[in-house]
């Protein structure tokens, strides 16, 4: 039990026991109530004896007060419960009660009328069956009456065909004519031989005539609407007019409104083609407009072609395959010749398009032109448009990753011409000497960002947004073949290419100087150590590259790069040698050995051969690391060095028994062979080594060539000297210096006509005062 304001499941199951008793529905049959059921004062099997008497056993005074305060309460709840339930269904009650009483006044009303209408059907059903029994006997004679009437209807109509083809003539209504010919063409093919009919016939057919001639004449004419011209088709073939004449027909017709949208473009083709020769002042369609003029004139106007002759004749000729083979074949020649003149103007179109440096324009042309295409492939399954679209699509990216690959060699020759102009400017004048090291990063900065910038452009090829680029076979070749081997590895192998001239040169014809080649060189190095690595890669991700098959590999790139920087820098020491071996052979083949006056001073050439290494020096520098050097000794000790080794050179040559070229040739059995023109390896140590070895060998070549006196003895010693003081430094190893030196002047000796060396005192003092 539940107090007064609390609703709980005793509650609801009291106030569905009391509903259930209010329309009189009673327990569940054959329920017996057990003695928990007659103490729940809920439930239907409630005893007020039993739940009294326990009541009084079980509970004290308080608790019986308690107990019938509680119960008056819900006695109370109960009854307000019971009148609320009575008010809210009393409206409910009043309305069924007269809805009842309506209902069995109309269904009074129906059985009247079903009354009347069972007597309606009676006296049909025996009026039938009178007049059945009536016109037993004269239902085929009816039948031919009903036969005749109908031939009878159709003999008038058929008197009356000529006139009424006239008047539909007359008003113009040729369609009207049209069907009243075609109803009654197979009773005059019927009856047209009967000598009655004959006339009518012949006159029929004179009319119909004159309209088939009124028909193609409005047909052939130019200004009839597209919805006429296929009304005189279809009236024309309704009239058996040769089918196969009228496809011709309707396409010459149609050919020449397809005709002057593709004169537009041709019009549009030669405006740009004089404002290029600069002949006319018109402006030309953009690229854009171009293909908008195609889409919404040629395209549009031969869909509306297609669709019509289709309805016309294909579809219309379905029956008849053969026919309908004929018309097809027809449609699709006349459909190819248009779309071939049109394919060609947009290829020369997009032609123009090579010199603009943005993209976006041209792809958004090429992709709805390569739409519209795709709607034409819909319209006739037949003809694969989007092939030929796909293909100029593709040629005309091709065209484009041409053209910046072409920019950009135009680009890079240009930066190279700068520097090169920038070198000879400071080789004039001697202030605001730049790095060698700022025109490299310069030069790779600039070529770097200009390739990113051009590989940005590129990708609106391969958007998300464009439908051209959604075929694999499209993506894969542009990306692989176009992008990342046609502009990328064959602007690096370009660049290869025109170093690795560079060094095919003959040093006569070559104008590129030396500093550039320093330069070159340092570049493809550092190419092959990063810059490919990083180009590379960042287009393969760039443009989804996954399939590498068959494509250049990075490391043969990179290979193929540090090969170019081997020879760049390796012709920079022939050029560098062979500039210093110039001085010093000029030297020696313009002066009188002989008759020469005792050496009082180095030599001009010699400063000047040592101040070209020094400048050489700080050049490669600029770009190359030190290198290694075997272990040196002190500038002090170099001297003394020079000096012992000048006293054991002069003492070989001292008065002997023995031939002084035996002893030479001894000495250079126990000596180290030199390689004059040895690999250069990356280092500045490495390139002024082959230089200084270049021109050392030209020195001692140029003195097996001459015959020296006393005095070109002595003054080939000083120069020798001065050379080593300046030059072991340089070099990776000091021996080499000591040994070349040493062939120069035992070369000197052996050539010398009154061989008298100089103290070494005396070529130290001349040396230090020079």
């Amino acid at each position: 039990m539940t107090t007064v304001g609390e609703e709980g499941p005793g509650d609801r199951r009291k106030r569905r026991d009391l509903l259930s008793m209010y329309y009189g529905k009673s327990g569940e049959p054959g329920k017996e109530a057990t003695s928990s059921d007659q103490l729940d004062i809920d439930g239907p099997g409630f005893d007020p004896d039993t739940f009294f008497t326990r009541l009084v056993k079980e509970k004290s005074l308080t608790d019986l007060m308690k107990k019938e305060d509680e119960l008056l309460n819900q006695i109370t709840t109960l009854d307000s419960e019971m009148q609320t339930l009575v008010y809210e269904n009393y409206d409910k009650f009043i309305k069924a009660t007269e809805t009842i009483r309506q209902m069995k006044q109309d269904f009074r009303n129906m059985e009247e009328e079903m009354t009347k209408l069972s007597t309606a059907m009676n006296s049909i059903t025996k009026s039938s069956e009178d007049i059945e029994r009536t016109l037993r006997d004269r239902k085929q004679e009816i039948s031919k009456l009903a036969s005749v009437h109908v031939l009878l209807k159709k003999l008038q109509f058929l008197f009356e065909l000529p006139n009424r083809l006239k008047q539909a003539m007359e008003a113009q209504a040729y369609g009207q004519a049209v069907r009243y010919y075609i109803q009654a063409r197979k009773l005059l093919e019927q009856y047209g031989e009967i000598s009655s009919f004959k006339k009518i016939s012949e006159e029929c057919n004179e009319i119909v005539s004159q309209v088939a001639g009124i028909l193609k004449a409005k047909f052939r004419n130019e200004e009839c609407t597209p919805q006429q011209l296929n009304e005189c088709i279809e009236l024309l073939l309704h009239l058996k007019e040769p089918a196969d004449l009228l496809c011709d027909e309707y396409l010459i017709r149609a050919k020449v409104k397809i005709d002057a949208d593709l004169d537009e473009l041709h019009r549009q083709i030669v405006l740009m083609e004089t404002i290029k020769e600069q002949i006319s002042t018109d402006l030309p369609a953009d690229i854009l407009e171009f293909v908008d003029i195609g889409c919404n004139g040629f395209i549009s106007d031969l869909s509306l072609v297609i669709a019509s002759y289709q309805e016309l004749f294909i579809h219309r000729f379905q029956s008849n395959v053969e026919l309908s083979r004929a018309a097809s074949n027809k449609l699709i020649e006349f459909v190819q010749k248009s779309f071939n003149r049109y394919f060609d103007y947009v290829e020369k179109r997009v032609g123009f398009e090579k010199e603009t440096g943005d993209n976006t324009l041209l792809v958004r042309a090429l992709d709805r032109f390569y739409r519209r295409l795709q709607a034409m492939n819909k319209l006739l399954p037949t003809v694969d448009f989007t092939e030929s679209g796909t293909q100029i699509v593709y040629r005309a990216a091709c065209g484009r990753v041409s053209h910046y690959f072409e920019s950009l060699k135009q680009y890079f020759a240009a930066c190279l011409t700068d520097i090169r102009q920038a070198l000879a400017a400071q080789q004039a004048s001697a202030r605001n000497q730049r790095s060698l090291s700022d025109f490299l990063d310069n030069l790779q900065k600039s070529f770097i960002d200009q390739l990113k910038a051009t590989l940005t452009n590129l990708q609106a090829f391969v958007a998300s947004d464009i439908t051209f680029c959604a075929p694999p076979v499209f993506r894969q070749l542009f990306c692989t073949q176009q992008v990342r081997e046609g502009f990328v590895v064959r602007m690096f192998q370009h660049i290869f290419q025109h170093a690795t001239n560079c060094c095919e040169m003959t040093s006569e014809k070559s104008s590129i100087p030396a500093p550039l080649l320093l330069i070159l060189s340092k570049l493809c190095l550092d190419f092959s150590t990063s810059t490919i690595q990083y180009m590379v890669v960042l287009v393969e991700e760039q443009f989804f590259i996954q399939n590498k098959a068959g494509l250049t590999s990075i490391s043969e790139l990179c290979r193929e790069s540090k090969e170019t920087a081997q020879k760049l820098l390796t012709h920079y020491v022939r050029l560098e040698g062979t500039v210093v071996s110039q001085m010093i052979r000029k030297s020696i083949d313009t002066r009188d050995w002989v008759n020469t006056i005792e050496p009082r001073n180095v030599r001009a050439v010699m400063k000047r051969v040592v101040e070209d290494i020094t400048a050489i020096d700080i050049k490669v520098g600029q770009l190359y690391e030190e290198g290694s050097r075997k272990e040196q000794s002190s500038d002090s000790s170099k001297r003394t060095a020079a000096s012992r080794q000048m006293g054991r050179t002069i003492a070989s040559f001292t008065p002997s028994t023995i031939d002084p070229s035996v002893i030479n040739n001894i000495n250079k059995l126990f000596s180290e062979r030199i390689e004059i023109f040895s690999e250069i390896d990356f280092n500045k140590v490495s390139v002024l080594t082959g230089i200084i070895k270049i021109s050392l060998k030209t020195f001692l070549e140029c003195v097996r060539l001459r015959t020296f006196g006393k005095y070109g003895l002595q003054q080939t010693q000083v120069d020798t000297h001065y050379l080593y003081t300046y030059l072991w430094r340089f070099v990776s190893d000091e021996n080499l210096i000591s040994f070349l030196l040493d062939e120069i002047v035992n070369s000197t000796l052996q050539r010398c006509v009154d061989p008298v060396p100089m103290e070494p005192s005396v070529i130290e003092c001349i040396c230090d005062r020079g």
